[in-house]
């Protein structure tokens, strides 16, 4: 989003986790769970269980609360399959949103996500229906008050390590990656002690939209508000330009 500073857009996002911690934990549990049912309790050989490690360990979460999360998985047979779902729709003005969920009951999580769009005069749209307007990538954000590397050398270290771009914002710089790319890069960083602000595989818009009728910013933040009070709902990526 040229012109706009991505460590601004991170560091809103922490201060709203950090209010409702609770939820980002009870989030990042559910992602523990599906990684590790997927490709077993160790880290060592379960490169998504390593990247949901790293984002709790970003999230502030405990290292017990962590460790209890993965042993829960690996132990209990009666413990909770979740199942990913994924939305798409339509906000006002045509802006393009997609809601990944990791649910227990697919027909209530469903339910909810429409009722959210409804509510912000938006509507679901059939599957592929907005996800062509955007790229998959791995993103990693590095506030530029944390690093002690020049862009350069920061620049030449992750491309080095595989990431296929590089950018520099105002108080921050910017690295993408494709998704298969994504772990290396980032445990590369880690490797090499180099703080990140943030550090996800995402959806990045191929392009934006500006909503300037005060009804159609209402409407569109209502749909994310409702969103975002779901339990089941993990991730929301949106191409509206806030």
């Amino acid at each position: 989003m040229s012109g706009h500073s991505k460590f601004a857009n991170i560091k809103h996002k922490k201060e709203k986790n950090d209010a409702a911690k609770g939820k980002i934990f009870t989030m990042i549990g559910r992602e523990i769970a599906v990684a590790v049912k997927e490709g077993g309790p160790d880290p060592a050989n379960n490169s998504r269980l390593r990247d949901v490690i790293a984002k709790a360990k970003a999230n502030n979460m405990p290292n017990d609360t962590i460790d209890r999360g993965i042993k829960k998985a690996a132990g209990d047979a009666g413990s909770v399959n979740y199942e990913t779902a994924v939305y798409e729709g339509y906000g006002p003005c045509g802006t393009a949103i997609i809601v990944k969920a990791l649910t227990d009951n697919k027909n209530r999580t469903a339910a909810n996500v429409r009722n959210a769009f409804t509510k912000g005069q938006g509507s679901i749209g059939t599957q592929g229906c907005v996800s062509y307007m955007f790229d998959e990538k791995g993103q990693i954000i590095v506030a530029k008050e944390d690093c002690a590397m020049d862009a350069d050398d920061l620049m030449m270290f992750a491309l080095d390590a595989g990431a296929e771009d590089f950018s520099e914002e105002e108080d921050s710089f910017e690295i993408i990656t494709e998704p298969a790319a994504f772990s290396a890069v980032r445990e590369a960083m880690e490797n090499e002690n180099i703080v990140m602000a943030s550090a996800e595989v995402t959806m990045i818009p191929q392009n934006y939209v500006e909503l300037s009728e005060d009804a159609d910013i209402v409407n569109i933040q209502r749909i994310l508000d409702f969103l975002d009070d779901d339990d089941d709902v993990q991730e929301v990526y949106h191409n509206w330009d806030e």
